[in-house]
Order: structure tokens, then C-alpha cells, then sequence
């Protein structure tokens, strides 16, 4: 089979798993994360844990990667020998980033960019990036891989619990979420992305146990509408792991036709508007 040369590009918000990054060499773009002190390199030269341990004193800006930083990824997908490059990035309604490389890719007339808008973030992003490495690595042609992605869009959902809607207001990505009220009755929001890619409420649980809960209920009624699916959890901290544990052991049983489970911790720059706690499940939804 005469496989096309094909490079997957994707940014550190996607949060894509580390051992598919490494299996197929995914190129990252990484977000960058701001505190008072200087600029630091989404997951290269700051890890989530240091930037919940510092949250308690200042709470950080992310911001876009700059497009030297991103030139530079596409001269070395150049000079690697690729023809053709399937950008996946986070929801154009939550970060710039998508535009971004955009812009940048019209600069390389001799590579053939496809640029996917998710609208979506964290893992439900991410596993659109697993899939076209998948399809990538089966040689399925480069005009199908888009048109199937184009597609999966709507397949692919990220459910997060997060315990307090203080560093999403803090960070400006409230979106449709709704906060004040929140707070004072100990109603914990369960958050999607909507149609347009932008964070909103889906449902809203007294008390972190009975929030956790209907978020998996929540995934398991999404993955209900097909016969194959991909999961995901993602958790925010050390403060979360063990929680997450127990979510992936509960939604193993609950949902065991999963093709892939991947399990992580969420990107430092995702990590700054969640803050520290979340847990997030992605499901991928397989069938035609």
C-alpha cells in the first residue's frame, strides 16, 4: 500500500495521550502559561502539579503560542519529508489557537494543511487527534481522514466535574456557565462544550459525590447511542487521582465495549481555568 505522508499536529490543550503522541510522533503546540515571574512552556518546562501548588498565591494567564514557535513546528514537519499535515486544535470559541494555525499554514504553499476546529477541548479534543493518527497509520487516503473528522466532530464529547467555578471566572472562560448561585448552594456544574464549542452547563448537582456520579451517567447515556466507543479520563492533580481510579474502574464495568481507554492528567494550560480537582471523561463515539 503506498501510504501518504502524513504529519498530525495538534496543541498541548488537546491533551493527547502520551503514548500515542509517542507512538505516531504527533507534533504538539504547546500553549504557553503566564505568571507573574515570566512565561512558561505548557507540559516542556511546567508540569499541572506546579501550577495548582502556585495557585493559591497567583492565579496565571494562559495565552496562544506565538507564531515563530509555530513556523518552527511546520519548518520541521518540512524538513522531516512531509507532504501533507492534519492540524487538530482546541474549539476556536474557547482559544485562538486554531486561527492561529491557520494563518501560519498559509505561508507553506507546498504543504497540504487541513486544519480541524474541534469545538472542543481537553480529551474530547485529543481523540480527534488519536483517530486520524489511527486512520493515518491504516493508509486510508488524506480526503477521506478529513471528511471522516469532519464528521466525528460530533462524535466526540468531554464531560468535566470540576469543584469550584472559581478559576473558570477567574480566567474569563465562563462562557455559558453559570456561577454565582452555584457557589453559595453547593450546586457542582457538570460542563460540556455546545454545538458552537463553548463551555456550558449540562447539569448542575448538589455535592461533589452526586456530581461525579451524574457525570458518568451523563457519558454512559452519550455512548448508549452506539455499539464501539473510545474513553478517556482526565484528572486535575494528585488531589484527584485516586477519584479518577475509581472512575475508570466503575466506567470499565459500566461501559466495557470500549475499543481504547486512555487515562492522564490534564495540560497545565487546561489546569489554570479548571484548576485543581477536576475530573473530566471523553468519550468517542466509533460507529458509521
Amino acid at each position: 500500500m503506498n501510504k501518504e505522508k502524513v504529519a498530525i499536529l495538534t496543541d498541548s490543550g488537546a491533551d493527547v495521550p502520551e503514548t500515542i503522541k509517542d507512538q505516531f510522533d504527533i507534533k504538539v503546540i504547546p500553549l504557553k502559561i503566564i505568571f507573574k515571574d515570566g512565561e512558561y512552556i505548557d507540559k516542556l518546562n511546567i508540569t499541572a502539579e506546579e501550577v495548582y501548588k502556585r495557585m493559591s498565591k497567583e492565579i496565571p494567564k494562559t495565552s496562544l503560542p506565538d507564531g515563530e514557535m509555530i513556523k518552527g513546528i511546520f519548518d520541521e514537519i518540512k524538513s522531516e519529508g512531509y507532504e501533507k499535515v492534519i492540524a487538530i486544535t482546541i474549539s476556536s470559541g474557547l482559544s485562538g489557537t486554531n486561527n492561529m494555525v491557520r494563518i501560519v499554514a498559509e505561508d507553506y504553499k507546498d504543504l497540504d494543511v487541513f486544519v480541524l476546529d474541534t469545538k472542543n477541548i481537553g480529551i474530547g479534543s485529543g481523540l480527534s487527534a488519536v483517530e486520524a493518527a489511527f486512520q493515518v497509520d491504516q493508509g486510508i487516503p488524506f480526503d477521506e481522514i478529513k471528511a471522516n473528522l469532519q464528521k466525528g466532530i460530533e462524535k466526540a464529547k468531554v464531560y468535566f466535574h470540576v469543584p469550584t467555578l472559581e478559576y473558570l471566572q477567574k480566567g474569563g472562560r465562563i462562557g455559558l456557565v453559570q456561577s454565582v448561585l452555584g457557589n453559595v448552594m453547593n450546586l457542582k456544574p457538570i460542563i460540556t462544550c455546545n454545538d458552537e464549542g463553548i463551555y456550558h452547563t449540562v447539569a448542575k448537582v448538589r455535592g461533589k459525590a452526586k456530581s461525579v456520579n451524574k457525570t458518568i451517567e451523563l457519558v454512559e447515556k452519550y455512548a448508549a447511542k452506539s455499539n464501539k466507543y473510545n474513553l478517556a479520563v482526565a484528572y486535575g492533580g494528585e488531589t484527584a487521582l485516586e477519584e479518577a481510579k475509581s472512575v475508570r474502574e466503575v466506567l470499565k464495568k459500566k461501559l466495557p465495549k470500549f475499543e481504547h481507554f486512555f487515562f492522564d492528567q490534564v495540560s497545565p494550560a487546561l489546569g489554570v481555568h479548571t484548576g485543581p480537582g477536576l475530573i473530566g471523561i471523553g468519550v468517542q463515539l466509533l460507529d458509521d
